[in-house]
């Protein structure tokens, strides 16, 4: 039997989380990342959007998750010296954490890079022998209590 664990007893808190990812590239693909000559557009900034677009979806496609209204988010994507770097910052006032939502947002957002850059990535048998990505992890969550409201 499936199911979602319970939550209704736990007190409404105010709940922040952040994961950090990366994807290895070539430095060929970096360097046409860096001057804007990747043929489906800016990587980065699609990446940011769809980053935050997976955060709001979680629970559709973690079945286990429960439905959670974040109060906030971000994703920023940054080039390094071996790829791309992200990290995912959620917070929402909810019975329930919001770290599946930052590792949703995380993983997304560095896909949807490898999918704008893949041409670029293949070798000629069609593979990607030097991309990779991860690890994808959270690296801070926090749970501040709110007050009662009467």
């Amino acid at each position: 039997m499936a199911r979602q664990r319970p939550i209704d007893a736990k007190p409404v808190s105010l709940r922040r989380a952040e994961a950090e990812g990366r994807l290895k590239l070539r430095a060929a693909t970096r360097r046409a990342i860096r001057s804007h000559h990747i043929v489906k557009g800016d990587p980065l900034s699609a990446g940011e959007i769809a980053g935050l677009a997976a955060m709001k979806r979680t629970s559709d496609l973690l079945p286990h998750c429960h439905i959670v209204p974040l109060t906030g988010s971000s994703v920023v994507l940054t080039l390094t010296r071996d790829g791309v770097r992200v990290v995912a910052r959620a917070e929402a006032l909810h019975r329930t954490g919001v770290e599946m939502e930052t590792l949703v947002g995380a993983t997304i957002s560095l896909l949807t890079v490898w999918d704008m850059v893949k041409y670029l990535e293949k070798d000629a048998s069609g593979g990607y022998p030097t991309t990779s990505l991860g690890p994808v992890r959270v690296r801070r969550k926090t749970k501040e209590p709110i007050g009662v409201w009467e």
